[in-house]
């Protein structure tokens, strides 16, 4: 193939245009390269922050979730001990209602003897 048929062939491919294209691609092949890997570096790094938004979210729901059963929890266990001391003050009133009762009805000498 002579020079006439490439310049031909050129031409026929765009002229100029194609010639500025192929050395313009040869020299910037490089650039280029770094400019598309930094472009997908840039889209990796901004779905990782997606990501990582979307789990901070996740974890702060699942915090106030588990706030809310402690407080439920600390609410029953405040009632639970709330029956408890109420049982026992039940308790003691029964054993000073036994200790204070007479097996003599209606005398002055009361069994047992109480100052009560």
């Amino acid at each position: 193939m002579g020079l006439n048929e490439w310049l031909a062939l050129i031409g026929a491919l765009g002229g100029f245009e194609a010639i500025k294209w192929i050395v313009n691609f040869y020299v910037n092949r490089r650039t280029n390269a770094r400019k598309e890997d930094a472009t997908a570096d840039s889209m990796e790094d901004e779905n990782e922050r997606k990501q990582v938004a979307w789990l901070e979210e996740r974890i702060a729901q699942r915090d106030a979730k588990i706030d809310a059963i402690y407080v439920e929890l600390r609410q029953e266990q405040s009632a639970h001990l709330e029956d408890i001391h109420k049982k026992h003050e039940l308790e003691l009133r029964l054993k000073e209602a036994e200790i204070k009762k007479c097996d003599v009805h209606g005398c002055t000498n009361r069994q047992p003897p109480s100052d009560y």
